[in-house]
């Protein structure tokens, strides 16, 4: 087939039996009451280091197993194939380590990355404010250097894993006249005084995940505690985005999948008018758009995978595939939560939880009008030099 994914090896397969089971063991039986918790338990995070689910590609200095990206790939899909998003996994795994990875000194990487792959600590990204978004640079969390310290006030919201992490890689502005390159990276231990967790938000969708408000009260740092160097932390972030948009389209892609499955599986069952539902021309023919906008998704999202770990996939191609997938995303499980009817809308059926868990892929990681933005530029830009 067209879309015939031919990079993984039984070695990778053999993997994606292990994060199958440990779903089905560990995340499966609990999720609904995860749900109705607002968060997922620590011990689970131990549980998921333990069977080697964390930072999978972290070097083996550093307690990992140094294995290739397409480990961390079947993670991502195999949790958004069963709609498990409480486990903030792909936060942890995919951006804050690969941030500490790319840019920590070897102290940082000694300290966090071998807790970190054990599920010891939880890391966490502190960049999104109240009034910043986006636009990054906009961020008033403040760092000022007092001695061999740094003074951090501020505040953070919309942040996963926020009640449970132990480690947050904190945007400040060290400069405020200086735009971007004011913005300086901490990693932040979050057991000092000044560090203080807001609520744990009541989302639309995702409602397992403890996403948090987090304050900076006169919260003192260690210079040493800088990722990178003053200044240099706006683009640390742009350096990263690239996966991080890829991660997401890659979450969509099983999503998408998975959802059309089960609206097949639904509608050659359910009856109505002395036919299933699936007799109609009418759910045929929208299956079989959905299902081809799925196939041309994957293929696409597959080959920036391959340019990915070829470290060929450039910023601008992440941008589409986040921003197609993203849309396609939400468009299918609204299209095949309309094919169950009535009990689509229903929180015991996976359609009604995949509809309220989508809605956040058009906003996070850059919002769909800023994908958008980037790529039109480009379009211009690329003209100009022809």
């Amino acid at each position: 087939m067209i879309n015939e994914r031919k990079f993984f090896t039984p070695d990778h397969e053999q993997f994606r039996d292990t994060v199958r089971k440990f779903i089905d063991k560990e995340i499966r039986p609990y999720h609904y009451q995860w749900e109705e918790d607002g968060i997922v338990p620590r011990d689970l995070w131990r549980k998921a280091g333990e069977t080697g689910l964390l930072c999978c590609s972290i070097p083996e200095q550093y307690g990992g197993f140094g294995l290739d990206y397409l480990f961390q790939v079947i993670v991502v899909e195999e949790m958004a194939k069963g709609g498990f998003t409480g486990p903030g996994f792909y936060i942890h795994s995919e951006m804050a380590a690969t941030y500490i990875e790319s840019f920590g000194s070897e102290a940082q990487k000694q300290q966090w990355l071998p807790k970190m792959v054990s599920g010891e600590s939880i890391a966490a990204l502190g960049l999104t404010e109240p009034h910043a978004g986006s636009d990054l640079k906009a961020i008033r969390t403040r760092a000022v250097r007092d001695g061999n310290d740094y003074v951090i006030n501020g505040q953070k919201v919309f942040i996963s894993n926020g009640q449970l992490c132990d480690l947050l890689i904190l945007a400040t502005k060290t400069d405020s006249a200086a735009g971007a390159k004011g913005i300086t990276l901490f990693l932040v231990d979050t057991s000092l005084p000044g560090f203080k967790r807001g609520k744990n938000l009541d989302k639309l969708g995702m409602k397992a995940q403890d996403t948090s408000e987090l304050f900076f009260e006169d919260l003192r740092v260690p210079a040493s505690a800088m990722l990178g160097e003053e200044g240099q932390g706006f683009a640390i972030m742009m350096a990263k985005l690239a996966q991080e948009r890829l991660t997401q389209a890659i979450r969509s892609a099983a999503v998408i999948e998975t959802v059309i499955d089960y609206t097949v599986e639904y509608t050659a069952q359910r009856e109505a008018f002395g036919k299933t539902i699936a007799d109609f021309q009418n759910t045929q023919f929208k299956l079989a758009e959905l299902k081809t906008e799925a196939v041309i998704g994957r293929v696409f999202t597959d080959r920036c995978i391959e340019q990915f770990m070829d470290g060929k996939l450039t910023p601008i191609d992440a941008a589409m595939a986040k921003m197609w997938m993203s849309n396609l995303h939400c468009k299918v499980v609204d299209e095949c939560l309309q094919l169950f009817g009535g009990w689509g809308y229903m929180w015991e059926y996976p359609i009604a939880r995949a509809y309220a868990d989508a809605r956040i892929v058009k906003i996070a990681g850059g919002s769909i009008e800023i994908m958008k933005h980037l790529i039109g530029r480009d379009i211009f830009d690329t003209a100009k030099k022809k």
